[in-house]
C-alpha cells in the first residue's frame, strides 16, 4: 500500500509545482483540471500521513512488547498495538476507494430533466413529489437549486421541470437518479380506491463548461416568446423566455425563469452545451458499462430504476435490490442512504476492474 501512495505522492508534488506555473494558469481548461486533481490527491496525502502514523506505532508497540521491560509501556504498547491492527485494514479500505480513477465528471454540477410519463395527471403530480424530493435533498447538503424551465400539470405537479443543481460533486451523486422512477399509489383523482402505477423519468446531464463543448453561433436558431406562469406583470407582455435549436442535432433548451432575456438566453446556452455535452458522454458510459456489465451508472433512460409503493410505505431501488420501508422520510429528501448504497455498488465493480489496486 505504501508503494502505491508513493507513486500518488510523486504525481501530488508534480501537480503542485504545475498549478503555481505561469503558463498553466493563463489556460483555463488545463487550470481548472488540475486544481480538481490537486484537491483529490490532497485527499490521499491525508491519508498517507495517517497510514503512515498508523504503520510507525505498529512497529513501534510490537517492538516494546517484544523488550517487556516495562509493565506499564507493554500495557500502553498493546493498546496502541490493538487500535493499529483496527486502524488499518479499515484505513486500507477507505484508500482503496481513493485509489479508484476519478470520473473527470463527477465534480460538475448537473442540469436535471423530470418529464411525467405514463399516467396522466398523477404522472405529473408525481414529476412534482420528485422534484420536491430532490430540492429537499440538495438544500440538505447545501447545493444551490435554479430552475430553468417548466411546464405545470393540469392538477398540479409538472408535465417537465428543469433545474441546475451547484455545489460540491454534484453530477457524481445525482447520476445515480438518471432513470424511470414508479409509484404505485391511490391517485387524488381515484373515486374507487384503486391504486394505480405512474412514472416520471428522470434525466441527470453534467453542467459543461463554456471550454468543454463550443458552439457555432451560426448553427444555433434563436426564439425569443412571452413566458408562462409565476412572474409579476412582465409576464405574458414582454418577449424575455428564450428557446434554441441546435440545427445539426435538433437539440433544443430553453429557459423562461427569469424576467430578463439575456439572462434566459445564458441559462438557455448552457443547459444545450450541457446536452451536446452528455450526448457525448453517453456513448461512452454506454460502452463502459457494457464492459464491465455494470447496471449502477449505464444511463439507460428507459430502464426502470426505483418504486415508491405508499401501500406498502417502501421505496425499492431495482439496480442492486435494495427496498426500505421509509418512503415517508424518503420522498421528503432523505435519499443519501439509497445514493450511498449506489455508489457502494459502483465502488466494487470498480475495484474489480481495477484489480491493480486491490
Amino acid at each position: 500500500m505504501l508503494e502505491k501512495l508513493q507513486i500518488v505522492k510523486q504525481r501530488f508534488d508534480e501537480v503542485s509545482d504545475l498549478i503555481i506555473q505561469p503558463d498553466i494558469i493563463t489556460d483555463q481548461k488545463r487550470y481548472v483540471e488540475l486544481n480538481k486533481e490537486y484537491k483529490d490527491l490532497r485527499i490521499l496525502m491525508d491519508k498517507r500521513e495517517e497510514y503512515i502514523e498508523f504503520t510507525n506505532n505498529l512497529a513501534e508497540a510490537e517492538e516494546i512488547i517484544a523488550d517487556g521491560s516495562d509493565a506499564e509501556m507493554v500495557d500502553m504498547a498493546k493498546m496502541q498495538l490493538e487500535e493499529a491492527k483496527v486502524g488499518i485494514p479499515k484505513l486500507e479500505e477507505e484508500i482503496k476507494v481513493l485509489l479508484i480513477p476519478k470520473d473527470p465528471e463527477d465534480s460538475k454540477n448537473a442540469v436535471v430533466e423530470l418529464r411525467a410519463g405514463t399516467g396522466g395527471d398523477e404522472a405529473s403530480i408525481f414529476a412534482g413529489d420528485l422534484f420536491r424530493m430532490y430540492s429537499k435533498y440538495c438544500e440538505s447538503r447545501g447545493w444551490r437549486v435554479d430552475t430553468v424551465d417548466f411546464s405545470e400539470g393540469t392538477n398540479g405537479g409538472f408535465k417537465e421541470i428543469q433545474f441546475e443543481v451547484s455545489g460540491e460533486d454534484v453530477y457524481g451523486t445525482l447520476k445515480f437518479e438518471a432513470g424511470v422512477h414508479r409509484v404505485q399509489r391511490v391517485p387524488q383523482t381515484e373515486t374507487q380506491g384503486r391504486v394505480h402505477t405512474s412514472a416520471a423519468t428522470v434525466m441527470v446531464f453534467p453542467e459543461a463548461e463554456e471550454f468543454d463543448v463550443e458552439i457555432n453561433p451560426k448553427e444555433v436558431r434563436i426564439d425569443f416568446f412571452c413566458s408562462s406562469g409565476p412572474g409579476g406583470q412582465s409576464v405574458n407582455t414582454t418577449y424575455s423566455a428564450v428557446r434554441l435549436t441546435h440545427i445539426p442535432t435538433g437539440l433544443v433548451a430553453q429557459c423562461q425563469d427569469q424576467k430578463s432575456q439575456h439572462k434566459n438566453k445564458e441559462k438557455a446556452f448552457k443547459v444545450l452545451r450541457s446536452r451536446l455535452y452528455e450526448m457525448e458522454l453517453a456513448k461512452k458510459n454506454e460502452a463502459d458499462a457494457a464492459k464491465r456489465g455494470s447496471m449502477v451508472s449505464s444511463g439507460d433512460r428507459s430502464a426502470k430504476i426505483r418504486t415508491y409503493n405508499y401501500s406498502q410505505g417502501r421505496v425499492t431501488d431495482h439496480r442492486i435490490g435494495l427496498t426500505l420501508y421509509d418512503l415517508s422520510n424518503i420522498v421528503n429528501g432523505d435519499i443519501q442512504k439509497i445514493l450511498d448504497e449506489l455508489m457502494l455498488a459502483e465502488n466494487t465493480e470498480k475495484l474489480k476492474a481495477n484489480t491493480d489496486i486491490i
